[in-house]
This record gives C-alpha cells, structure tokens and sequence, in this order.
C-alpha cells in the first residue's frame, strides 16, 4: 500500500512538472536544451540531414496526438539500420539520451520518442508499439531493431511482432501487462534480447521474465545489482523516490547496462563487410 500510495502521488507530480506530457508549444525549446547537452552534437529545428547531429520531428499518432522524435544520426554510420527506442511507463525521450548518443557514437542511427497516448490509468502499450512503427515509417526505415525500457519494452515487443522489417528487439528490464508481452514474444520470429535487473516492485518482482520464455528466439542476461532506474540514463529524483531499494549506496551498474544494450543492438543489425568499409573508407 505505501508503495502503491507513493507511486500515485509522484505520478500527480510528474505531470504537474511536464514529465508526462509536454506541449507542443514547449517542444522545441526543450529540445534543444537537451541537445546542446549532448557532447558533440548540434541542433537544427529543421532537422538538415547535411549538418545535423540531433534532429527533431514529429508525426501524428493514429489517435491524432503528436509524437514528438529526435534522431541521432550519426556522423559516420556504419549500417543504415534504424534503431527505434521508447521510454518506460509516464516517463520521456529524455530518460533514453544516454543510450541513444552511445549508440550513435558507434555508428548506428538510432531514434526515440515520446508516446503520446499513455495515460496514468491505462497504459495504451499496443499503440504505444504502432506508433513506434509509425516513426520509423516516418524515417523511411528498411530494417529496424525496436528496443525500450520498462513498458517501453512491451511496446518495442509489439512493434517488433507487427513489423515485418524487424531485425529484432531488444527489452531492457521489461514489464508485462496483462501477458500481452507473452502473446507478442510467442508469436515473434526474430530475436529477443532481455537485460533484466534484480526483482523489485517497479519491474514487478521480474514476472517478466516470463515473456523470455514464450519464444525459443530469447536470450536473457542478468544485471546483478541493478535496480529498475539504472535502465534509463539519465534517470531522475521521481524515479529514484519510487524506486530506489533501502540498500547502501553502491556504483549504479548504468554504464554496463548501456555497453551490453550497446552489443546487443549490434549483434542484431547487418554491419558492412571488410570490403565493403574499405570501399566507404576510399569513398571518403
């Protein structure tokens, strides 16, 4: 009950200080506070692939809200593969910069989002995976990795179900609703990759673990010592607050977690050849 009692006030409060929803009024001021954050990235509000690092846009939800994406395009790419990244339960794109930016460092394209129809009392975890497609429709994807943390895990599950260009997903301490990720898993034919931490109550005691076994397409691997906030980088205070363990302080696991996320994305998507990279590198 406390849990629960805590949960609800600092929901209240997350969208009372914008962390639910922001307006469309807002967004671009917010976007480029956060990109001139990111070290060795530049902003451009109208997205110029020519000389842009981070660049923002927005495409309508089926519903008729906005979702509101930054790509993260990477100077060199190494594969034109899209990596297509959603954020856990009320949370944003901001909690997934971390992960992105390495990701785009390393050469892959790599866009996240901010899922428009979620709501405190309903989640809208299979439109919050369609409209995880619809982004990279917008971006003309050909083959896509759909990864996400918490529910947005589930909702990177349910992409990857209904995309037929996806090379795989991957879930980054996943949380179920309702077995929908276990329908989802056991219908999928690519693979499913799970970093999972230790059980606790915002990643409900681990039952998701249960969708890893739904398909003999998964591999799990266990983060031990890693609470569900280490999975977005960066977290905040109203993650921490709910969940943080009454344990001693110890150095957050975040930066492994975002090197095996890292390895998993890579063993997915199609990498040039030796010859091929040659090729690039004599074309300049």
């Amino acid at each position: 009950m406390k849990f629960t009692a805590i949960l609800c006030v600092c929901l209240v409060l997350a969208g009372c200080f914008g962390l639910v929803a922001r307006e469309a009024k807002h967004t671009r001021s917010f976007d480029k506070e956060v990109a001139e954050a990111l070290p060795g990235a530049s902003f451009s509000p109208g997205g110029d692939p020519s000389d842009t690092h981070v660049e923002t846009g927005a495409v309508d939800s089926a519903t008729g809200c906005a979702l509101h994406y930054r790509l993260y395009r990477p100077t060199r790419a190494r594969t034109e593969d899209l990596v297509v990244l959603g954020h856990g339960f009320l949370r944003s794109q901001e909690r997934m910069v971390d992960l992105a930016q390495t990701l785009a460092d390393k050469g892959v394209p790599t866009v996240t989002l901010d899922f428009c129809n979620a709501r405190f009392w309903d989640g809208r975890h299979v439109r919050n995976g369609l409209d995880m497609i619809l982004v990279a429709d917008a971006l003309a994807a050909k083959q896509v990795v759909y990864a996400g943390f918490s529910a947005g895990g589930l909702a990177a599950l349910v992409a990857g179900r209904n995309d037929p260009r996806t090379l795989g997903v991957v879930a980054l301490d996943l949380v179920d609703a309702g077995r929908l990720g276990e329908g989802m898993a056991a219908g999928l034919d690519r693979p499913l990759i799970g970093l999972v931490g230790d059980p606790s109550p915002c990643n409900a005691e681990n039952k998701g673990l249960a969708v890893f076994s739904a398909t003999d397409q998964a591999a799990v691997e266990r983060v031990t010592g890693a609470e569900h906030c280490d999975f977005e980088s960066p977290t905040d205070w109203l993650c921490r607050l709910v969940c943080k363990r009454d344990t001693s302080d110890t150095a957050s696991p975040r930066r492994d977690i975002i090197a095996a996320a890292t390895d998993a994305v890579f063993s997915l998507v199609a990498l040039p050849s030796e010859a091929e990279q040659a090729d690039q590198r004599a074309g300049g």
